[in-house]
């Protein structure tokens, strides 16, 4: 499957390109209360750690707002401010942060609306447009009598439009609702009659099991039509677990390449060694590491070459013994109590091989490059123009 990406314009957010060919960019979202200034900034750093490239924090209210400058000293990616009802407080935010998150159907009259983009022009920071369906405009409810795709869609685009009116065109948005079709169907409306980065996500998607399937299903099908520029995937976790949840969904798209990818085998009647325990300490030991390497942990000595074969690396166990093989080949053969610290010291070796070595991140694009610095105007005049109308849903 060839996956050819939607042209959308470049906006910046910090030091982060979203659209224009960048790579797909993960973020997450902070739990505490920002006036918990240092609880908010360790957390974010737990989250660079896990590959975060862009944060957002809530701002309900005028001490989260006085809390911003001291959490956007303290680290070191984008910082979103998410603003809802009080346009006041975006006012004030704007000044301190990478781009504020805005949604039109709760800010309130249109002219909060304008002092909201004005700032933004003056901070010379993007906006984030975002639309739910749980804060559809009075007009469009009316008319669909509930929240619908369409709704979403129209929303959205009404927004943009009227925001585009006031010359102001620097800007991402998202479209997102806990239903997965109607969220899929919004982003598919949207994306087919504007070219603005799109921001994707199935908002309040679960628990780690449920959101993180939600998810895959519906940001891996919007992704694998070439729409999405920027992702959170939202779940009742610790939002590290976010992260690591939107990377493994781009890794298995093959739209980034970060960190390693663990092939385990399902386990069999004629597995001799605890693959889950292997498997899941294995990925744990090696979440340092960022080079992208594929490793495999399989549970049968006499087929685990052959089916693990595509890895950089990988293991597989027997009773007592098991084997090291690399690139398909046997290296040596491993006391079984030694697999897993055999194979994290193997694979850290690896990382550093291609760190030192100066290896092509497969993240790093001609399109990302591209995208950067001076580069965005061409990358704006590149991208894609449509028309204001809605299109047909695609046949199921």
């Amino acid at each position: 499957m060839r996956i050819n990406r939607r042209k959308t314009r470049a906006v910046r957010v910090g030091g982060v390109v979203v659209g224009g060919g960048a790579p797909v960019s993960v973020q997450s979202m902070t739990i505490p209360h920002p006036r918990d200034r240092r609880g908010t900034i360790d957390q974010i750093h737990a989250l660079e750690r896990a590959g975060c490239e862009l944060v957002r924090v809530a701002v309900p209210d005028q001490e989260a707002v006085e809390a911003l400058p001291a959490i956007k000293a303290g680290v070191g990616i984008p910082l979103i401010a998410d603003v809802h009802f009080d346009h006041r407080l975006a006012l004030k935010a704007a000044e301190v942060v990478d781009c504020v998150r805005i949604n039109p159907g709760n800010i309130g009259p249109w002219w909060k609306m304008a002092e909201v983009i004005q700032a933004a022009r003056d901070w010379g920071i993007p906006l984030r447009v975002g639309v739910n369906g749980g804060s559809l405009e009075r007009p469009l409810l009316e008319r669909y009598g509930y929240p619908t795709a369409e709704a979403l869609a129209e929303s959205a685009l009404n927004a943009v439009h009227a925001i585009e009116d006031t010359g102001f065109t620097d800007m991402k948005v998202s479209l997102k609702a806990s239903d997965v079709h109607m969220a899929v169907d919004a982003y598919w409306l949207f994306a087919h009659q504007s070219d603005y980065p799109l921001h994707i996500g199935i908002t309040e998607a679960g628990t780690a099991m449920t959101g993180a399937v939600k998810s895959a299903i519906g940001l891996g099908w919007l992704l694998s039509q070439g729409i999405g520029d920027t992702l959170r995937v939202s779940l009742a976790a610790d939002p590290v677990e976010e992260v690591k949840v939107g990377f493994e969904i781009l890794k298995s798209l093959e739209l980034r390449h970060r960190g390693v990818n663990v092939i385990a085998c399902p386990t069999c009647g004629r597995v001799e060694i605890d693959v889950v325990r292997l498997a899941n300490e294995v990925e744990q030991r090696l979440g340092h590491i960022t080079a992208p390497l594929n490793v495999s942990v399989l549970g049968c000595v006499v087929n685990g070459i052959g089916e693990g074969k595509e890895a950089d690396i990988g293991i597989a166990g027997g009773q007592g013994m098991g084997i090291l093989f690399k690139h398909g080949k046997l290296v040596r053969k491993v006391p079984s109590e030694e697999l897993v610290d055999v194979l994290v010291d193997e694979v850290e070796a690896m990382a550093l091989e291609r760190r030192d070595g100066h290896a092509p991140d497969a993240d790093s694009s001609d399109a990302a490059a591209a995208a950067s610095g001076a580069d965005l105007a061409l990358v704006d005049a590149a991208a894609s123009t449509a028309g204001h109308d809605l299109p047909m849903m695609p046949s199921r």
